[in-house]
């Protein structure tokens, strides 16, 4: 389609006059005339009635049917200008444990969402294992997990590493807390978040596990609600300790013999989409920047 001679075309019908369009796109009439005239020879017809004697500009039947067809071409074009001049579109699909987005990966999620030009975001919450398997099927284009698989399509690197440490609630006779061991420590009020395979062998090397009376929960959060008692504890990665800590309610103890640290990864597809490489640059920019703290 003959984009200058529409928008000549339309000029013509918003102006009512040849040289008034002219005006309007700065061209000569001349050159309005010639554009209308390839138009008609594209479209087969005459759009504008011209000739002797007739001094005001009139539309022939096909030209009126023509402009509502023509408006919707300049719409159009107008929005395929904006879109190009928006720049390539970036999209970043993440998913991540629950405990690692809610406690560790916030600033980088809010660093990635102040980004310019914008990256459209969309995040997932799901256990390790999960993720594993949701980034085989291509639904996520970056994970963050707190175990290590080998599967021959993911490329797995660690980016986090968490030690543990023992959380109560605080007292009004809390003072400094001495480290403490594991011993000392009576497992019946214990609220016990399973942090992965070597976490569990710890703690199964100093609590039967047939005979545990803690209480277990599986999202963290309930931590948080279900401590009420100041003999109760729980062992928590620094990181989401800190997170109670900062509410006053909480104190953290250390551990003599603690856990082995948690390290925690960021799994991407081997063969990366073209359309978000350049999205996982950038957010490897800001990984390296806030972790390197």
């Amino acid at each position: 389609m003959y984009v200058a001679g529409i928008e000549a075309f339309l000029a013509i019908v918003q102006t009512q006059s040849l040289k008034k369009a002219a005006e309007l796109l700065n061209l000569t009439q001349a050159t309005v005339s010639y554009r209308l005239k390839i138009l008609e020879q594209e479209m087969g017809a005459v759009l504008v009635e011209r000739g002797k004697g007739i001094q005001k500009i009139a539309l022939t039947p096909f030209g009126e049917n023509f402009v509502t067809i023509a408006e919707r071409w300049s719409k159009l074009k107008t929005d395929i200008e904006k879109l190009q001049a928006s720049g390539p579109q970036l999209s970043l699909a993440i998913g991540g444990s629950n405990s690692l987005n809610t406690y560790v990966l916030p600033p980088l999620y809010r660093a990635l969402t102040q980004h310019s030009p914008r990256i459209r975001l969309q995040f997932r919450t799901q256990h390790s294992m999960e993720l594993w398997d949701t980034m085989e099927r291509r639904e996520i284009d970056v994970a963050f997990v707190k175990m290590e698989r080998t599967v021959p399509s993911i490329e797995v690197e660690p980016f986090f590493v968490d030690r543990a440490v023992l959380i109560r609630p605080a007292t009004p006779e809390t003072g400094e807390l001495q480290p403490i061991h594991p011993t000392e420590l009576n497992c019946e009020y214990e609220i016990y978040c399973n942090w992965g395979p070597t976490f569990q062998m710890w703690h199964d090397r100093w609590w039967d596990p047939a005979r545990a009376a803690h209480i277990p929960v599986d999202v963290v959060g309930l931590v948080f609600s279900l401590m009420q008692d100041s003999r109760q504890w729980s062992v928590l990665p620094q990181s989401v300790a800190v997170a109670f800590v900062k509410t006053g309610q909480f104190v953290i103890q250390q551990l003599l013999d603690p856990p082995p640290e948690r390290v925690c990864y960021k799994i991407t597809h081997r063969n990366i989409k073209p359309s978000v490489k350049k999205s996982l640059d950038i957010l490897d920019q800001y990984m390296t920047e806030l972790f390197k703290k």
